[in-house]
C-alpha cells in the first residue's frame, strides 16, 4: 500500500512540474509574441542584434538594407533612432567603403537625402530583392563577391511614381560575412530583371 501512495505521489509530482513547465513556458513564447507585436518597425529594425547573428547570406543583407532604408524614408524617428538606422546600415558595409563614408559625413549625407525624399513627399511602397537563383557569385582578386539586385516601387506626391532597381556588390570579410562594397543603378533591360 505504502509502494502504492509512493508511485501515485510521484507521478502527481511529475505531472505538476511538467504542466508547470508548459505553462510558464507558452506564456513567455506569447509575452515574446505580444512584445514584438507592439515594437515599431524602427524599433525591431534598430533591436537586431547584428553582432550576435550576421546575416547568412547575400539577399539576406540586402532585404535587412532594404527593411532599414524603408524604415529611414517612410517611418517616423526620433534623433537617436535616425542614428540607430545609420549605423546598423554601416554595420552592413565593407571596411573599404567605410573608409570612404566618415561617420559624421555620412548621417549628414542620409539626413540630406531622407529630407529630400520627403520634401517630395516621396515614399518607398515596396522593395524586391532577387531570388537566390539570381544571386552571381564571382571571386575577385581571390575574395568571394555576390551581386544581388532589388527594385523598388516609390510614389511622389503628385501622383507620379518610378521603379528603379540596383544592383548591389558584397563582399565577404574577414569573418566570412558578407558586407556591402557597393551598388549601382540598373537601367533599360536590366532595372526589369
Amino acid at each position: 500500500m505504502k509502494k502504492i501512495r509512493g508511485i501515485v505521489i510521484t507521478v502527481i509530482c511529475i505531472s505538476l512540474v511538467v504542466g508547470l513547465y508548459y505553462f510558464i513556458s507558452s506564456n513567455a513564447s506569447r509575452k515574446s509574441v505580444e512584445n514584438d507585436l507592439e515594437l515599431t518597425e524602427v524599433e525591431k529594425v534598430l533591436t537586431k542584434d547584428l553582432e550576435k547573428s550576421y546575416l547568412l547570406t547575400p539577399r539576406e543583407v540586402i532585404k535587412f538594407y532594404n527593411r532599414i532604408i524603408c524604415c529611414l524614408y517612410n517611418e517616423e524617428y526620433t534623433d537617436e533612432q535616425f542614428k540607430g538606422l545609420a549605423d546598423q546600415m554601416r554595420r552592413l558595409m565593407d571596411e573599404e567603403l567605410l573608409e570612404e563614408n566618415p561617420l559624421d559625413t555620412f548621417y549628414e549625407n542620409v539626413k540630406g537625402d531622407v529630407q529630400e525624399y520627403q520634401a517630395l513627399e516621396k515614399k518607398i511602397v515596396s522593395a524586391t530583392v532577387s531570388d537566390s537563383a539570381d544571386v552571381q557569385y564571382k571571386k575577385i582578386d581571390g575574395k568571394e563577391c555576390a551581386y544581388v539586385s532589388a527594385s523598388y516601387f516609390i510614389t511622389e506626391g503628385s501622383g507620379a511614381y518610378t521603379r528603379p532597381a540596383q544592383r548591389y556588390v558584397l563582399r565577404k570579410d574577414e569573418s566570412e560575412n558578407w558586407k556591402m562594397l557597393g551598388f549601382y543603378l540598373l537601367e533599360g533591360e536590366d532595372a526589369d530583371d
